[in-house]
């Protein structure tokens, strides 16, 4: 097959702004293609309108990428940026809100004050949110658990806030 072509984070940045409700996921620093695959497989179930990574630290679209995806590689955009923080800026200016996800932060994610264009942003396993990253969101939020574990893998994460953010809106 062919490579799919490149898309801008403008152009889909700029389909949010004339749906009612839209959503964007962001990987800071995912380098796992399983993890990748799965979060493009959730983007795909949830109608999100992209994937964005940064160019460096994330893993190649390959066979172990796609079929992770099941699919969904096809029909959710995977938007490469080379700076991830001019992304966010970019995607702010366009009317999106974005929530970086953070198992420490004191906010829960809350169906109830989700705005109705989210990007919502998450960081690798261990490390989470790099510094620049987590600076140009507009808040984090935390996904509420009551177990003992204290957070998610990260394509669990994103399938959470993608299902609060369409189920509850």
């Amino acid at each position: 097959t062919w490579p799919l072509a490149p898309v801008s984070i403008e152009n889909i940045a700029d389909c949010g702004e004339s749906a009612g409700r839209a959503a964007l996921v962001v990987l800071d620093g995912v380098s796992d293609p399983h993890n990748v695959g799965a979060v493009i497989r959730s983007a795909a179930v949830f109608g999100v309108l992209g994937v964005v990574i940064p160019d460096r630290h994330s893993p190649p679209v390959s066979g172990v990428l796609a079929k992770s995806a099941s699919g969904g590689l096809e029909m959710v955009p995977l938007v490469r940026v080379a700076n991830l923080a001019r992304a966010l800026d970019a995607v702010k200016k366009r009317g999106f809100w974005c929530i970086g996800l953070d198992s420490m932060a004191e906010t829960v994610l809350d169906p109830a004050t989700l705005p109705d264009h989210a990007a919502f942003v998450l960081g690798a396993e261990g490390s989470g949110l790099r510094r620049l990253t987590r600076e140009r969101c507009d808040y984090t939020a935390s996904i509420a658990s009551s177990g003992s574990v204290a957070s998610l893998n990260v394509s669990c994460a994103a399938t959470v806030a993608l299902y609060t953010f369409w189920r509850f809106a």
